[in-house]
């Protein structure tokens, strides 16, 4: 959808910024979405090391960077440089350009504009580690005491107050679901438009056709290893199950704990192409998903190949899963996160499965098109784009 002119001649200069570029997940899909919408947009981010195997679903665009992409070791370690973020968001210069968007869940809305720019920011959520989840994050990596855990909680302090009063940089937020809105209020005082994120329904389909109830082969989980995704209680959920496969995709920085929680009966495929996860999707008994997440593309997918997904009742899952008090039911979901309650969860999901339909699961998941989401980011864009340039000086 094009853009309102803001002088009769004139149509706005666009950037797009997002935080990093390194590997593909569920802000990339959102990345791709806008700069399509936009195609003359520059793109920035403070570190661009995407595989060029991944860099065609962008348009084939090279970002550019911040200060941080010529360290030393930041290709691998460009995490590791957290309290210089701030700064190296800030180091970008954007003054040239009418209209920014930033697409964050970290430090990307933190963009230096001024009045005369309209920023707008998709905002996949605030800084996590700064934020909801920060003793979540210091227990579970060993650092919640002690002079390391000092360190890196002043380190924390500052993040967020650099985060809070970055926020008022925004014009305009849309959050990613109604759960991100709430925490938007909560961390910013702002108010949030929500937009769901694009899921990809063309690409994930169903299968075989064969209900949930028929199917008797493994469940499946898949994330990036991080903490707050809690692989490492799906997989110790398990060796309660021992009659029950499990397959892992993934890998990150928790591998060693998830690795030692895994009895005989889990089997860990590592990162696969999106082939091959949308054939484990397919063929999976049900989807596992632990995380309290901003959203959650993962369980859409499975829920678009036809699967049932079995979640954390927290987050983002509770818009997107349907549990078993609706009336067509797409999933089951748990209290509480623990082993316990997720081995609790996959019997009460075996004993409900006949009343969960494939068609249900897909049906649910078609909610979050792409084409919903173009639609919908394009429309709001324009309309703030329009009421700007009609109250901005010529």
């Amino acid at each position: 959808m094009p853009l309102p002119r803001r002088e009769p001649s004139t149509t706005p200069r666009v950037a797009v910024v997002h935080d990093w570029l390194d590997t593909w997940r569920g802000g990339e899909n959102v990345l791709a979405e806008i700069v399509a919408l936009y195609p003359d947009a520059d793109l920035y981010a403070l570190v661009d090391f995407l595989p060029d195997a991944l860099r065609e679903r962008i348009g084939g665009r090279r970002a550019r960077t911040s200060f941080l992409q010529r360290l030393p070791f930041a290709r691998t370690h460009f995490r590791s440089f957290l309290p210089l973020m701030p700064l190296a968001i800030e180091s970008l210069d954007l003054a040239a350009y009418d209209l920014v968007i930033s697409s964050s869940h970290a430090v990307a809305k933190g963009v230096v504009t001024t009045p005369r720019q309209l920023h707008v920011c998709y905002c996949h959520s605030p800084m996590r580690y700064a934020w909801d989840l920060r003793a979540q994050y210091l227990a579970q990596t060993g650092l919640g005491g002690g002079i390391k855990g000092a360190v890196v909680g002043h380190v924390l302090d500052r993040l967020r107050r650099w985060d809070r009063a970055a926020s008022a940089r925004v014009t305009q937020f849309v959050a990613n679901s109604a759960h991100i809105r709430e925490r938007i209020a909560r961390c910013y005082d702002r108010d949030a438009v929500v937009i769901h994120p694009p899921v990809d329904v063309d690409f994930f389909t169903p299968g075989s056709g064969r209900e949930p109830a028929d199917r008797r082969g493994p469940y499946v989980t898949a994330s990036r290893w991080v903490p707050y995704k809690r692989v490492d209680l799906i997989v110790s959920a398990f060796r309660d199950l021992p009659e029950r496969r499990l397959i892992v995709v993934g890998d990150g920085p928790e591998a060693p704990r998830v690795r030692a929680a895994a009895g005989s009966n889990v089997e860990f495929a590592g990162e696969v192409p999106r082939e091959k996860l949308r054939e484990l999707l397919r063929e999976a008994r049900a989807f596992l998903f632990a995380a309290e997440e901003d959203f959650g593309i993962l369980p859409v997918e499975a829920q678009a190949c036809g699967t049932p997904v079995v979640a954390y009742g927290r987050g983002g899952a509770t818009e997107t899963v349907r549990g078993l008090d609706a009336a067509a039911p797409t999933g089951v979901l748990f209290a509480e996160q623990s082993a316990a309650a997720i081995a609790e969860a996959v019997r009460a999901f075996e004993a409900a499965a006949p009343r969960i339909r494939a068609g249900a699961c897909r049906e649910n998941a078609e909610r979050f098109a792409a084409d919903r989401f173009r639609r919908e980011f394009a429309a709001l864009v324009a309309v703030q784009w329009s009421a700007f340039a009609a109250r901005s000086p010529a």
